[in-house]
């Protein structure tokens, strides 16, 4: 196979010739067109749609920094290539997917944790829980130790630390109506 014959390869060039001429023609006709639009502009600022931008960045990407810097744009090559940066790592955010996170406890559960841990200040976090799961609640220590504490509740060992007289009266209340404080018994000789 040899090569083309010489009258194709030159009629080739002239066809490459006039496209290129051809295309330079409407490079300098749309820089002409831009230049005109940047001055009845006179500096104020055209907002594009997020579709308006997606399609320059898109085309200024296939262009290149360096044509772009040749050109005399509406916006600069970096914002430009900003866009397209932005679009790009759009494509990979996944955030819309994501759910909201973890749910949180309801609010009677909470309501219940923190009576069980006011009444019964002897109760831990892990008796709480099996409480908490007799009622058929699923409820983890850690949960139960936040919400005790956001309630401004101590864990158990510090609680019975600080019980107040009225709630040892309290708890304490019908062993003391029924006993008789009026009686002394006393060891004698004989007995009692």
């Amino acid at each position: 196979m040899g090569s083309a014959p010489p009258l194709l390869s030159f009629l080739l060039m002239i066809a490459a010739g006039w496209v290129h001429r051809h295309q330079l023609i409407v490079i300098e006709f749309l820089q002409a067109e831009n230049r005109l639009l940047k001055d009845r502009l006179r500096g104020r600022r055209i907002r594009f749609t997020d579709a308006e931008r997606a399609l320059l960045a898109r085309r200024a990407k296939a262009v290149g920094r360096k044509a772009l810097l040749e050109l005399d744009t509406i916006v600069s090559p970096g914002t430009l290539l900003r866009w397209h940066r932005r679009l790009v790592a759009q494509k990979w955010n996944y955030t819309d997917r994501r759910g909201v996170g973890r749910p949180g406890i309801m609010r009677h559960v909470s309501q219940l944790i923190v009576r069980m841990a006011q009444e019964n200040s002897g109760w831990g976090y892990t008796r709480i829980q099996g409480a908490l799961a007799n009622l058929n609640h699923t409820v983890g220590r850690g949960t139960i130790a936040n919400v005790l504490k956001r309630n401004g509740i101590e864990p158990s060992p510090e609680r019975n630390k600080r019980r107040r007289w009225s709630t040892f009266l309290k708890a304490h209340w019908k062993v003391l109506a029924a006993s008789d404080f009026l009686t002394v018994e006393v060891w004698t000789g004989r007995g009692w």
